[in-house]
């Protein structure tokens, strides 16, 4: 056996690693179990050790992480899969693949290939549900949404708030929710630029405020607020393509995509071009004047609500 783990969502794709290492494990036992990262081990090392025959154990398993780091391993990675003993399940971890590259194409060609993406806001929605489902607690799908905006798409972060909520009550509610998770500083930004769009300025002040509240600086709200910018931005400029077509070009989360495209259908390019530059401007003044930040960032969000 042959598999190639690779993939942007770092959750899943370590989710099926930990499954197969551990369904070896319990047949074979740990011992039979090497592990190898590219970053440290030379092409040759790797080679040997998918080539050799296991000692003490019917079968062996070999981890390599990122082998493709080393040149030489990538380029003879067809070579590599032949040499492979009947003896030796081999697993090679990959979380970023150029596409266009022989290494990637031989991969996908002669191995078991499995590719693991971010999931969309739906996906992320019916997973939390399975998640807490599978541990013998509930969440409803209106709930899962508001977890996910609460805390932001990384499922690592997701799971974690979800054991959590699960050891307190097994029914999660919105209630729990707001009670044991704390927002994310991004996913509070979105809503706090979301808020002063709208017009919504007594909102978007409050939100400013909890933010300051947390001790989170300017200089980082600015940061937040840029990055939300730049995915605005993206969005005014895809033309027609769709939200999983620039998610993957632009390399972001489609869910974080679909929530901004929400934003976008209220500005211009224009606008988002004044809001880029007056942005700029604000981070500019801040590092190089005598002024005080929370008042000038303050002004800035009062005048994206007008």
């Amino acid at each position: 056996m042959i598999v190639t783990l690779t993939g942007t969502n770092d959750f899943l794709r370590k989710a099926e690693l930990a499954k197969l290492v551990g369904g070896f494990v319990a047949e074979h036992g740990d011992m039979a179990v090497e592990r190898y990262d590219g970053e440290e081990t030379d092409a040759a090392r790797m080679r040997e050790s998918v080539s050799s025959l296991p000692f003490l154990t019917a079968r062996k398993l070999v981890v390599l992480n990122e082998p493709g780091k080393q040149k030489a391993f990538a380029e003879h990675i067809e070579a590599v899969i032949k040499e492979t003993a009947e003896t030796t399940d081999l697993i090679i971890v990959e979380p970023k693949l150029d596409k266009r590259s022989s290494y990637y194409k031989m991969l996908k060609k002669s191995t078991d290939f499995r590719e693991f993406d971010d999931l969309d806001v739906a996906g992320l929605v019916r997973w939390a549900g399975e998640y807490a489902k599978e541990r013998g607690g509930s969440l409803s799908s209106a709930d899962a949404r508001f977890l996910i905006d609460r805390t932001g798409a990384n499922q690592q972060l997701l799971s974690a708030e979800l054991d959590k909520l699960l050891t307190y009550d097994p029914k999660v509610t919105k209630a729990t929710i707001e009670l044991l998770v704390e927002p994310t500083p991004q996913s509070t930004v979105f809503d706090l630029l979301e808020a002063a769009l709208a017009g919504k300025t007594r909102q978007a002040m409050e939100l400013y405020r909890e933010q300051r509240a947390l001790r989170v600086e300017p200089q980082a709200i600015i940061g937040m607020l840029a990055w939300q910018l730049h995915i605005l931005a993206l969005i005014k400029t895809a033309g027609t393509r769709s939200i999983d077509a620039i998610a993957k070009e632009a390399k972001l989360n489609p869910y974080v995509v679909r929530k901004t495209q929400t934003l976008a259908r209220t500005r211009t390019l224009e606008q988002v071009k004044t809001m880029v530059k007056g942005l700029l401007d604000l981070d500019t003044n801040l590092k190089t004047k005598m002024i005080d930040p929370d008042e000038a960032l303050q002004l800035y969000l009062l005048n994206l609500s007008m």
